[in-house]
């Protein structure tokens, strides 16, 4: 199960009895906003693409964001285009709903948009459509194994 990975994941820093799990769905922002009772634009959306053949990225993003792809092409050099629910689960362990920037297979190349950096925390998905953890930027960077922060979204400022 895919909570229990990213569980056993966030034990090296500790953090695993910090996961909150909800009677009710987070999937989707505007859920995960009224079940941690928080705004929006506070939840970290995890967008999972294709990075090349044969492995995925996942862009974390502010929860009132949205890819901007002029933006997202002149980063990465290719037009974005987001992967399937099946796709998405296949390379990275979890589904649609609960995709989240841990415990995510090695290959699996983790970016943190600029969109978030306006929050003292934030609250990512921990594997489960009723799973988050509320997290400072810092420990985001640190527990994605974050490769870069990059500015590729529209409609947040």
């Amino acid at each position: 199960m895919s909570i229990e990975n990213v569980r056993n994941y966030l034990k090296k820093f500790n953090r695993d009895k910090d996961i909150l799990e909800m009677e009710e769905s987070t999937a989707t922002v505007e859920l995960a906003a009224q079940a941690l009772k928080t705004e929006e634009a506070r939840i970290a959306k995890s967008l999972s693409f294709k990075y090349d053949d044969d492995c995925a990225m996942i862009v974390v993003i502010a929860g009132d964001a949205k890819i901007d792809n002029k933006k997202f092409k002149e980063e990465f050099g290719f037009k974005a285009k987001m992967l399937s629910p099946e796709d998405a689960y296949a390379y990275t362990g979890h589904a649609v709903g609960g995709v989240c920037p841990f415990a995510l297979p090695e290959k699996v190349k983790v970016f943190l948009d600029d969109s978030m950096k306006r929050f003292n925390t934030i609250f990512p998905a921990c594997g489960s459509s009723n799973s988050a953890i509320e997290v400072t930027l810092e420990e985001l960077n640190e527990y994605s194994r974050n490769q870069k922060w990059v500015d590729i979204c529209k409609n947040w400022t």
